[in-house]
């Protein structure tokens, strides 16, 4: 880690109270997977040494649709501590918020380790022990989401909150590929999608992130979520919106951008 990292996840730790930065060209070239990574992981730690509990890790920027309203070309993933989430039907105070949006996921809750760094979708299966429709509210320390690859990455997958189906399903006999996405705000449709849209199919997702967290050396273990990216294109969220999204054949869930 170099002084540069310190200082970019320093700035990015102060945007949360202080409101947006500028992209992070001064501190990270937009490709720089590595550099950014850096600055996550100075985060990270940071958090947990505040006490901040990491509960699982999300994949982002698997759907394609998502990749072009952003502008790049390849996943990447985020932490998930146990203060960012929400209860499946619950309120989500606006002040936490910067610049938030919504987008519909499928959610993965392991029952064994995934350890390897050559993981497949089939050995991530067998490792599910419940499969959830989820919501992630995704959000930037990055003014107006003029991010690059690097300006995501390094701000925890432009993470925020998410929620889970409070009911899960066992993986077996699930159409994880075919499962079509309604996502409406104050019962209007406001995103549609489908599981093939997270890599081709959310088991894929979730062995690109088993394989990628294994060869860093912090392996997926049991207990922890999943999210396996989105399934269709996010949306922006305003005080009051009530955001519903359905997973066919998997479930639904629900929250309310306001306060109770």
């Amino acid at each position: 880690m170099s002084d540069i990292h310190e200082t970019a996840a320093r700035a990015l730790r102060n945007a949360y109270s202080g409101g947006t930065i500028k992209p992070m060209r001064q501190w990270l070239d937009p490709v720089d997977a590595d550099g950014a990574y850096a600055v996550q992981t100075i985060n990270t730690r940071f958090w947990e040494a505040q006490g901040r509990r990491i509960v699982g890790r999300k994949a982002g920027l698997t759907a394609t649709a998502v990749q072009q309203q952003l502008g790049v070309d390849q996943p990447d993933f985020g932490v998930l501590f146990e203060d960012m989430r929400v209860g499946d039907g619950g309120y989500l105070d606006p002040a936490g918020c910067i610049q938030p949006k919504a987008e519909a996921e499928i959610a993965f809750v392991l029952g064994a380790d995934v350890a390897s760094p050559d993981s497949t979708p089939a050995q991530v299966a067998a490792a599910v022990a419940s499969v959830h429709a989820a919501i992630e509210i995704v959000d930037s320390r990055i003014a107006d989401w003029k991010i690059t690859f690097a300006d995501t990455v390094a701000d925890n997958g432009s993470s925020a909150f998410f929620l889970l189906a409070d009911q899960g399903l066992p993986i077996a006999g699930l159409d994880l590929e075919g499962a079509a996405m309604i996502m409406t705000v104050n019962g209007e449709v406001a995103s549609t999608g489908i599981g093939a849209a997270a890599l081709g199919n959310p088991l894929n997702a979730a062995a690109w992130l088993a394989r990628t967290l294994a060869e860093r050396g912090e392996p997926l273990k049991a207990g922890d979520i999943l999210l396996a990216g989105a399934l269709g294109p996010m949306v922006a969220l305003n005080p009051g919106d009530h955001v519903e999204t359905k997973v066919a054949g998997i479930g639904a869930a629900s929250f309310t951008y306001g306060n109770a």
